[in-house]
């Protein structure tokens, strides 16, 4: 503090340095209040609950088994399953009868190891191409032999969206589709 402000505060009364003495408490503790505060808006992408990986290990579990109907039985009815080379099936009866015949007609064996899953929940979809809503990301060690005796093996990522029943509505999975080309030619 200034000198001058001393030597006045130490002039005055007891009673009136009393009365200054809350006046300027108050003012700070007044100063210092908070709004009150608005409700957080979430972050636009948040860290999801694990436990929803389970309904897509479910669903992956089933395609290995060639149990078509487990592998499905997740799936919303309007279900699109997309493919990154820009193939799609549009409805759980079409993602049915793709799979169906590729287990019972071309793919001998299939398993998936050494998985990773991560799920992240949109709340705030940067475009509308983004959907809102949980998504499950797994990356997972595909092995796959075909009815030509051949195998094939690479890494495959797969990406799920949960819709609000709990149900997987969208799939887009990321593979080498050269591999899975030369896999099933027969010689």
């Amino acid at each position: 503090m200034p000198r001058q402000l001393i030597s006045t505060l130490d002039r005055l009364p007891l009673p009136m340095k009393n009365v200054l003495l809350v006046l300027i408490f108050g003012l700070v503790g007044f100063s210092c209040e908070t709004k009150k505060d608005e409700p957080a808006k979430p972050e636009p992408i948040t860290i999801g609950d694990i436990s929803r990986s389970e309904i897509c290990r479910a669903s992956l579990d089933g395609l290995s088994k060639g149990d078509i109907d487990s592998f499905v039985g997740s799936m919303a009815d309007n279900a699109v399953y997309v493919f990154n080379n820009g193939d799609s099936l549009v409805g759980k009866e079409a993602i049915t009868n793709y799979w169906r015949d590729r287990r019972e007609n071309v793919i001998d064996k299939l398993t998936f190891s050494s998985d990773v899953w991560l799920v992240v929940n949109v709340n705030e979809a940067p475009s509308s191409r983004v959907m809102t809503g949980p998504w499950v990301m797994g990356w997972f060690l595909a092995k796959a032999t075909y009815k030509t005796g051949k195998s094939m093996q690479q890494w495959i990522h797969t990406d799920y969206h949960l819709n609000n029943e709990g149900k997987i509505d969208r799939v887009i999975q990321y593979l080498d589709r050269q591999s899975i080309n030369q896999a099933q030619q027969s010689e």
